[in-house]
């Protein structure tokens, strides 16, 4: 077996279409269809299910992509130890979501890009159910998580730091300057403001107030969170948000906290596929996020 009919067998299997496993490999669509063609004769056994225009993997596809991804892992260790030893090189696909792209990451991103010029950083946004399932899948190296739970099946993990989450308003929302104490239940008749469902802090925050006040709250949905602290600002509702989204504006007064503590932590982690063999530049980049969005989140701590 060409390692190379392995790579587009595994990119197929992975992303579920010839379409897009030809796009993300630069491949012409019939070359990608002749490799899988080539690799199926060599051993004898279809290895897709061709249903229409959708695929899945026949029996023998399923057994034989644990062991394409072991052979394909092992060649790029191999590789790493051989070539560019002293400069680690490499593509990284990193999975994130909109507030830790924006808020966390900008400083790892800078130093990795500038000490290791050679691995090249593909970020995708996705939310934490989708980032860990592309995790699981291959299709991700590595991926931030904001998530209660710091255990995941079939993934290993890394806790960054606790992500405080703080309710904000505009100055002059009603809320605004409540004595401490402030109750879920006085939060059932206010309009809320809020990024898509999917969104660990939104979905947390829902099901608190649905939990206590019996009627599932009213969201005003946003599809960002500079979006979202607009619309507070502007005064159409309150958010909850990670402290690290809001500093800004609740420094310069833009937005208020309000006396609510939240029932539920939140912790920002880097996450990788549980048993995966990690190449020396994956490694550097996974020390280096400890490192760096430790040392922010304790700053960020000891200036509030």
């Amino acid at each position: 077996m060409e390692l190379r009919l392995l790579v587009t067998f595994e990119k197929v299997a992975t992303v579920g279409s010839f379409t897009r496993a030809a796009a993300e490999l630069s491949y012409a669509q019939s070359s990608v269809t002749s490799q899988i063609r080539a690799l199926e004769d060599s051993l004898g056994t279809p290895l897709f299910d061709r249903l229409g225009s959708r695929i899945r993997l026949t029996e023998a596809g399923e057994r034989l992509l644990p062991y394409a991804r072991q052979i394909i892992e092992l060649s790029e260790e191999a590789r790493a130890a051989v070539v560019d030893a002293e400069e680690p090189s490499g593509a990284l696909a990193v999975g994130t979501m909109e507030s830790l792209t924006s808020y966390r990451l900008p400083p790892l991103l800078e130093l990795f890009h500038h000490r290791y010029p050679k691995v090249r950083l593909s970020l995708r946004t996705t939310l934490g159910d989708e980032t860990r399932q592309a995790l699981r899948q291959g299709t991700y190296d590595v991926g931030f998580l904001m998530e209660p739970e710091t255990e995941h099946a079939g993934l290993e993990s890394r806790v960054l730091a606790p992500e405080p989450l703080v309710l904000v308003s505009a100055p002059g929302h009603p809320l605004a300057g409540q004595a401490p104490g402030l109750k879920t239940e006085d939060l059932a008749e206010v309009q809320l403001v809020g990024t898509e469902p999917g969104c660990p802090y939104r979905d947390l925050f829902e099901s608190e107030l649905a939990h206590r006040t019996g009627t599932p709250p009213p969201f005003m949905e946003f599809g960002t969170i500079e979006a979202t602290k607009r619309g507070v600002a502007g005064g159409l509702g309150i958010a909850l948000l990670p402290r690290v989204t809001v500093g800004a504006e609740l420094a310069s007064g833009a937005l208020v906290q309000l006396p609510w503590e939240p029932p539920f932590q939140l912790y920002t982690q880097v996450a990788w596929r549980a048993g995966k063999r990690l190449p020396r530049h994956l490694t550097l980049f996974i020390e280096a996020a400890v490192r760096l969005v430790r040392e922010q989140a304790r700053e960020q701590t000891d200036g509030s």
